[in-house]
């Protein structure tokens, strides 16, 4: 299977590389953390109206610019290169992924397109307070009533649910136990939303309680386990996407300062210890790398092995990440312990990504029990 870029999507690469110099600098970033939004509205309506990138990979039926899911991938990679503080990986990723996997056509003809075009923002409340990825792991209850619902209990670690105006709740009927997906809007009775205290502030997390709270129960009579499952596979590989291109900006800097740094006379960059480092992190980098995009272009594909190949790329996406950025800030010595480097925010980041959906050990545990039983 072939799985190097053709030159228009290098193209559409280079295009969203530099958009996000020129309008989402580190300092923005900075500014986006200590805001109580956490992002820029004026740049997230940008992203979707003048580049379309919040429909990349969403059909044209809906508004969306009808692309596969490398060119999201793509985008993720650029915006973790950058550290975008967008809802991004909530609403495009998440979100209309859950849309696309678990809803009705008319339900996504009905909710896509506000969401491609930018006008609303959506988050995908599944997890709950023991931090499990698997849908199983849900207790909230769902009561219905006609064609609507009313859930009872609680989610935790909802990514960009404050800021969300749509909410797609996984919750297990009261009635026959089975789990389904409702939609809830933010500023129905009965919801309450808190803040989460997070070491990333660049992507915010928060913890949602129902009480009675009016939703709408989406795609009735489709295989919630089979989409769920598929949706999990998309989004893991997606999120490590955004962690490669994180890692490979942490190596440019790292390569960077290696180049600027003097001392005894020479750049840092000439001795052989900082060589090593260097090229060891580029070998890990490459090789996670190509595992991230030979994942996504198996989605394309249809091949029957993404679920494999997923937790393949999530599992190497995670260690490449965090040692570019404990070596990154390493090479740069005492400057790079500050809070006024910026080497920390990816390093926070890499610490977040890393248990998102899945821990390094727990995504090798699941490649080598699917890899088994293929065999």
């Amino acid at each position: 299977m072939y799985y190097g870029y053709s030159p228009e999507q290098e193209q559409f690469r280079e295009v969203l590389a530099r958009f996000l110099t020129e309008r989402a600098p580190i300092s923005a970033v900075r500014a986006q953390m200590a805001s109580d939004r956490g992002h820029d509205p004026a740049l997230w309506r940008a992203l979707a109206e003048d580049l379309g990138l919040t429909g990349v990979h969403l059909p044209e039926r809906c508004g969306g610019q009808g692309f596969g899911f490398e060119e999201l991938c793509i985008a993720q990679e650029e915006l973790g290169r950058a550290l975008t503080c967008a809802p991004f990986f909530a609403t495009s990723v998440l979100a209309s992924g859950a849309l696309m996997e678990l809803a009705s056509e008319a339900e996504q003809d009905a909710l896509l397109p506000a969401l491609i075009a930018g006008e609303r923002l959506a988050a995908l409340a599944w997890m709950e307070e023991d931090g499990q990825v698997a849908a199983d792991a849900t207790t909230l209850g769902a009561t219905r009533s006609g064609e609507a619902a009313t859930l009872s209990g609680h989610k935790h670690y909802v990514i960009d649910g404050l800021a969300a105006d749509l909410l797609l709740v996984v919750a297990r009927d009261s009635a026959d136990g089975a789990l389904g997906l409702y939609a809830v809007n933010a500023d129905s009775p009965g919801l309450t939303r808190r803040a989460l205290a997070t070491i990333d502030t660049t992507r915010r997390l928060a913890a949602l309680e129902f009480d009675g709270c009016v939703a709408r129960p989406l795609g009735a009579g489709r295989d919630f386990a089979a989409g769920f499952a598929r949706l999990m596979d998309r989004a893991t590989i997606a999120l490590a996407a955004e962690m490669m291109g994180g890692a490979r900006a942490l190596l440019d800097q790292a390569v960077d300062y290696a180049r600027l740094r003097m001392q005894f006379g020479r750049p840092i960059g000439a001795f052989q210890a900082i060589k090593h480092k260097l090229a060891d992190l580029l070998l890990e980098v490459e090789v996670a790398t190509a595992a991230v995009r030979y994942a996504a272009a198996a989605v394309d594909a249809d091949d029957p092995e993404v679920p494999a190949l997923a937790s393949q790329a999530k599992a190497m996406a995670a260690e490449a990440y965090l040692k570019s950025a404990i070596d990154s800030i390493q090479i740069h010595g005492g400057i790079g312990f500050t809070w006024d480097h910026d080497s920390h925010l990816w390093f926070k980041r890499a610490k977040s990504s890393e248990v998102l959906l899945g821990d390094a050990a727990w995504h090798r545990e699941r490649f080598l029990a699917l890899t088994e039983a293929a065999a």
